[in-house]
């Protein structure tokens, strides 16, 4: 369905894709590949053009440097953590190249003060470039040490009011599972599920500080495969795509 802009009508208004520091590395272990980012970017503009929807962005450090490998290393887990938050505006700014590549007007802010490079994260003005029609990427996670981008990919959901956390796996596997495919043969993919059922079942989806803190606002997350053709346009228009966790009841 289609509204007065020409543009369809979207499942939610308003939508927080979390893509993980690992989908920047494309094939490799390590570093930021340029074709991967510019998929990335040209799905993003795509679901911008093709609907009415405003998209927050928060993006993880993986590619580059993971603050529990640092600190599982002998490093101080804090200064592991800054180091993490860092890497995070490193593909936050690759990101925001690709986008205004395209003409997508684009903002990056970070949660750690970087004047040169980045806005500082403030909620109202983050609000103001969604409602101008621009992407607003999330970078220097919360800027607290000891929380992942996921709870991040949550926090700045609730804080923009968004009516879903779109997080974008990159293991191919598209979803939650009851166990890990790639070890368990047997497991099988979930469609649907609660927020509290991924909590007591131990699913690894998120952090359970994310779970948590989607479940007490009502904030379904959807699961799905980043790479998959135009995942996000389908479950914008509703389709069943990945996993949907929700806090109402499951429906396996």
């Amino acid at each position: 369905m289609s509204n007065t802009t020409g543009k369809e009508t979207p499942r939610w208004g308003r939508i927080l894709l979390k893509v993980s520091g690992e989908a920047f590395a494309g094939q490799e272990s390590y570093g930021i590949d340029g074709d991967t980012v510019q998929s990335i970017a040209n799905d993003i503009v795509a679901v911008r053009e093709a609907f009415d929807v405003s998209v927050g962005v928060v993006v993880g450090g993986g590619n580059i440097w993971r603050g529990l490998a640092g600190a599982g290393a002998g490093m101080d887990r804090s200064q592991a953590d800054y180091m993490g938050m860092l890497a995070t505006v490193i593909n936050a700014l690759a990101l925001q190249d690709r986008l205004e590549r395209r003409g997508q007007a684009t903002r990056v802010m970070s949660a750690i003060h970087m004047a040169q490079v980045a806005e500082p994260y403030i909620r109202r003005r983050a609000i103001r470039h969604l409602e101008k029609d621009r992407v607003v990427v999330f970078a220097g996670g919360t800027g607290n040490p000891f929380f992942t981008t996921d709870t991040t990919a949550a926090l700045r959901a609730v804080e923009i009011e968004a009516g879903a956390v779109l997080k974008g796996t990159h293991s191919g596997t598209g979803g939650l599972f009851t166990a890990d495919p790639k070890l368990d043969p047997t497991a099988t993919k979930i469609d649907e599920i609660t927020h509290i059922d991924v909590l007591q079942r131990g699913l690894k989806a998120m952090d359970s500080t994310a779970i948590t803190l989607c479940m007490d606002n009502d904030l379904p997350i959807v699961m799905f495969d980043l790479m998959g053709e135009n995942n996000v346009q389908k479950i914008l228009r509703g389709e069943s795509v990945g996993t949907l966790v929700h806090t109402g009841s499951a429906g396996e």
